[in-house]
């Protein structure tokens, strides 16, 4: 999305002038108007979370045997900035049960980046995993590598996987099953659930980060994405370990290049043209960012991305359906409004409460606005608890209580995001990676054979 459509303008026009509007006339009124409709949006994004939580409960996914003659899959990997990383991702691409006749394997390397361009060819590979040169070219994005060689791509299946993935073994052919054996004929893509690790421990502000991101992630891919698909409503696509059917994602028109998110689009992408998303059970094992400062600028893409991606699916709502928009709201959101307002909020009821301290009176804030931060909070810790024990990873009471601070920081993100949406909107923020220790890639063969 380059800019905002007419009726798009015509909407913020529209709700800035009544705002302002009533401001101007009855501004105590205006204001808490606002504030009821912004809780109750809240309660119902609560109540919501709790559907999710019950109805992803029903663990119907158990991993399926492939019982056809298995399609070729192609496997693509965007690599940028990556040479001490390439050897890894090899081995682990490397150690992918399917057979090798049938797989097609394309590392996608930018003409510029000589250092992982060598480390590539340098490394020793399987057959079926070649290296390709990406021409050089605008945007400089992951999308816009993946969609060059959505060209070249020979398979029916089709992958991705990000330079620092560990996915599990058997991936493959539990994708290849489900395609082949689902009733639903228009299932276009599954979404394997991503799973952090942590092998690195360097200090306690990376320690709090990883175990919040853990959580995270353990929320989203076991919790909330499984609810929706079990609802039958899309979701945003993680940005890897997706599985399409390579007929429908070229007829869809790949990734969206300009999109930095362009997982979370083209989730709703192939929504509105009719198709459907599913979940799997083998998981794709990561690690977090190492620190704050590798943190902040991946929220920030994310962040970024997701505005992008609110903007494109409200230019018309033709084709998302009442499922669709619910689906939209809730996700992309959501996300943004938790991530702009929850800073904001915290500092409100710590503010309440101090003032009323020094003043001498008992701190009452307003019950109905607390009350929907504590059943928002709890529905978050929920989701997180549920999530974090599906997958395998800690969730301590120490954790609960630390998390309104990593939420916190989610504001400081949106806020840069904002700021780079205005000045940078097509510009990629790398996260840097490195390698793990052996021990880590042990750890995630076994895991990845739990059914959690």
């Amino acid at each position: 999305m380059r800019s905002l459509s007419f009726l798009q303008r015509l909407v913020v026009l529209v709700v800035l002038g009544s705002f302002g509007a009533s401001l101007w006339w009855q501004r105590d009124v205006t204001l808490s108007l606002v504030m009821v409709a912004t809780q109750i949006g809240f309660l119902i994004l609560a109540a919501f979370r709790i559907v999710l939580v019950i109805v992803s409960r029903q663990r119907s996914d158990a991993p399926v045997e492939d019982s056809h003659p298995l399609p070729v899959y192609t496997i693509l990997a965007a690599l940028h900035d990556e040479a001490d990383i390439v050897p890894q991702l090899i081995r682990r691409l490397a150690a992918i049960d399917y057979p090798q006749d049938r797989l097609q394997g394309m590392l996608l390397i930018e003409a510029h980046d000589t250092p992982t361009l060598t480390a590539a060819e340098s490394a020793p590979r399987p057959d079926w995993l070649e290296v390709v040169i990406v021409p050089p070219g605008d945007p400089m994005t992951k999308p816009r590598a993946l969609n060059h060689d959505l060209r070249l791509s020979t398979g029916d299946l089709l992958t991705v996987y990000d330079a620092e993935d560990h996915p599990d073994p058997g991936q493959l052919r539990e994708a290849a099953a489900r395609f082949s054996d689902s009733p639903d004929s228009r299932l276009a893509c599954l979404q394997a659930p991503l799973r952090i690790s942590a092998p690195h421990e360097t200090s306690r502000d990376s320690a709090f980060l990883h175990r919040q991101f853990a959580v995270e992630y353990a929320s989203l891919f076991e919790v909330t994405l499984p609810g929706l698909a079990r609802l039958g409503m899309p979701f945003p696509l993680g940005g890897t370990s997706n599985h399409f059917r390579i007929d429908v994602l070229r007829a869809a028109g790949g990734w969206d290049p300009f999109n930095v998110t362009e997982d979370a689009d083209l989730g709703f992408r192939l929504w509105r043209q009719g198709w459907h998303l599913g979940i799997m059970t083998r998981p794709t094992h990561e690690v977090p960012p190492n620190a704050l400062k590798d943190w902040l600028p991946q929220r920030t893409r994310w962040l970024k991305g997701f505005m992008q991606t609110w903007g494109v699916h409200t230019r018309t709502l033709s084709g998302l359906g009442f499922a669709g928009l619910v689906a939209l709201t809730v996700t992309i959101g959501g996300t943004l409004a938790s991530a702009g307002l929850h800073a904001l909020a915290v500092s409100w009821l710590l503010a309440t409460v101090m003032i009323s301290l020094l003043a001498g009176l008992p701190p009452i804030p307003p019950a109905f606005a607390v009350s929907v931060m504590i059943l928002g909070t709890a529905a978050a810790w929920l989701s997180g608890q549920i999530g974090a024990r599906r997958a395998g990873v800690p969730y301590s009471a120490n954790d609960m209580i630390m998390s309104p601070i990593y939420w916190s920081l989610m504001s400081l993100a949106f806020a840069h995001a904002v700021w780079r949406l205005v000045v940078e909107p097509f510009t990629w923020d790398k996260t840097p990676h490195r390698p793990d220790p052996v021990t880590f890639d042990v750890h995630c063969v076994h895991a990845g054979r739990q059914v959690v």
